[in-house]
């Protein structure tokens, strides 16, 4: 039975200071870029093609406004979705906003009631600023693509991945988590 689920946004708060700073001029320093490539979290969106120094490499490129350059298709994507966070830091605050606010207390009444043998009592459900996934679930954990957040420009910390509310798509992820 699961007893909650917990949301991670820890890398995007570190990533708003990142985004805000740099967008200001601001010298983000190597060593902050380093320790935002290795928090924990994302070690998820990490595999033989990007990893750790893919993204040191992109953020400092950014905050040198250097020119990046990468034969690497995923490392180029994270580039430009930073570069595009740092367009409208307003349309970035929107996008954060309804996740600040998630509730999922009746996604857990819903999902209990539908699934019987579930043995986790937790689910992690972490945004990241991620590459080409839109998402990845790996163990009890549902790893979502944070620059494929769409804020709703009408109302107030209402959001969308794809064409869905961002509710009813975490309900269909952790489904199909729970059946995998």
């Amino acid at each position: 039975m699961v007893k909650r689920i917990k949301i991670k946004l820890d890398v995007i708060e570190g990533m708003l200071y990142y985004w805000q700073a740099t967008s200001e001029r601001e010298k983000v320093g190597e060593a902050y870029l380093n320790s935002q490539a290795q928090q924990p979290e994302m070690s998820y969106i990490y595999d033989n093609e990007f990893n750790s120094e893919s993204v040191r490499r992109a953020l400092s490129a950014i905050s040198n406004r250097e020119i990046f350059h990468s034969d690497n298709k995923k490392e180029r994507v994270f580039w430009n979705n930073n570069m595009w966070m740092m367009e409208d830091l307003d349309y970035t605050k929107l996008m954060v906003a309804p996740l600040k606010t998630l509730n999922l207390d009746s996604l857990v009444e819903k999902i209990n009631s539908h699934n019987k043998n579930i043995s986790h009592e937790e689910l992690e459900l972490i945004f990241l600023p991620s590459h080409t996934d839109e998402y990845k679930i790996i163990d009890n954990k549902l790893i979502i693509n944070f620059f494929r957040v769409k804020p709703d420009l009408y109302e107030e910390n209402k959001a969308s991945i794809g064409d869905k509310p961002i509710t009813a798509y975490i309900e269909e992820k952790i489904q199909e988590l729970l059946e995998g």
